[in-house]
């Protein structure tokens, strides 16, 4: 059987199917439509005679055919992709697309300074970044790489540092604090309001103290409890209560009288932002020059 340069067309969009087991997020990736890369696969499947896929409502899976095609065809189509993004290296100005997965305070605190002037220098570059706190497979979600604090990135991934290590502080407003006062010590935050934090695991963050030789994990009382730094800090500025979160992001909050730190000396060092993506993949080049950007313009210090 011989395949035309239509069907070779085609085969980019039968591996994202193959990858992701779904018409969605597989056009996600692509940049196409569901209903236009189904079209597009069982017109495929028409011209060569042989169905790859078992759809239905729920579910898309591959035919014996289908998995013979995906294991033989995975690793050249990789290759392919590999050279053709190497030839970025002798353009004047790299071109291509990086999807990222972000923590929300990574895009607002890391990316968002640096994003101008990487978009400036590489105007072919395009990039499109989802902004959540949620623990995904971003392989499988069809991104590129991501951004998590470096104790959160899977084991199986290749971690690049961002940033230097990120100091976590507690704050409250000087209204809170002038009615309920401050307290000294990590124990006595039973007796305040405190915003619980979500993970993006879906467990409830124990605040984490050091002192010295004293490391402590308190479990605050909260009857409110949220996954997003912007959200929690727009409520401590409310005179909500107490809140556990980086330094950098309330460090201009600070600065303007509107919140402060409490129990400093018990201020904890975290791990440092990682950007972070397969180590079977070829890594596009795009996603080096926004690595250097990042490292070069340093915008957590």
């Amino acid at each position: 059987m011989n395949l035309s340069r239509t069907d070779f067309a085609d085969l980019p969009y039968f591996l994202a199917v193959a990858r992701h087991r779904s018409f969605s997020r597989a056009g996600i990736e692509l940049g196409v439509s569901s209903s236009a890369l189904s079209h597009a696969l069982r017109t495929f499947e028409e011209r060569i005679g042989i169905r790859l896929l078992n759809r239905t409502t729920r579910s898309v899976t591959l035919t014996a055919a289908g998995e013979q095609l995906y294991d033989a065809i995975t690793a050249p189509m990789g290759a392919l992709s590999e050279a053709v993004d190497r030839l970025n290296r002798f353009r004047d100005s790299p071109s291509g697309l990086i999807r990222l997965n972000v923590m929300q305070d990574a895009a607002i605190y890391l990316l968002s300074p640096v994003l101008p002037t990487f978009a400036e220098r590489y105007p072919d570059i395009k990039l499109d970044v989802s902004a959540n706190n949620r623990m995904i497979d971003v392989i499988a979600e069809g991104f590129d790489a991501g951004i998590r604090y470096g104790g959160t990135v899977p084991e199986d991934m290749i971690a690049q540092p961002l940033s230097a290590e990120i100091a976590w502080v507690v704050v409250g407003s000087p209204g809170y604090l002038k009615r309920h006062g401050t307290p000294t010590h990590p124990s006595e935050l039973r007796n305040h309001r405190c915003l619980g934090i979500r993970l993006g695991t879906g467990h409830i963050y124990e605040w984490e103290f050091d002192r010295g030789s004293e490391s402590l994990a308190v479990s605050v009382p909260g009857v409110i409890t949220v996954d997003d730094g912007a959200f929690g800090r727009s409520l401590v500025e409310r005179d909500f209560g107490l809140f556990y979160t980086t330094e950098p992001s309330v460090r201009a909050l600070v600065e303007q009288g509107k919140l402060q730190y409490v129990l400093e000396d018990w201020r904890s060092m975290g791990p440092a932002f990682h950007m972070y993506y397969s180590s079977r993949r070829q890594v596009p080049a795009g996603l080096k020059l926004l690595i250097d950007l990042i490292r070069e313009l340093k915008p957590l210090g």
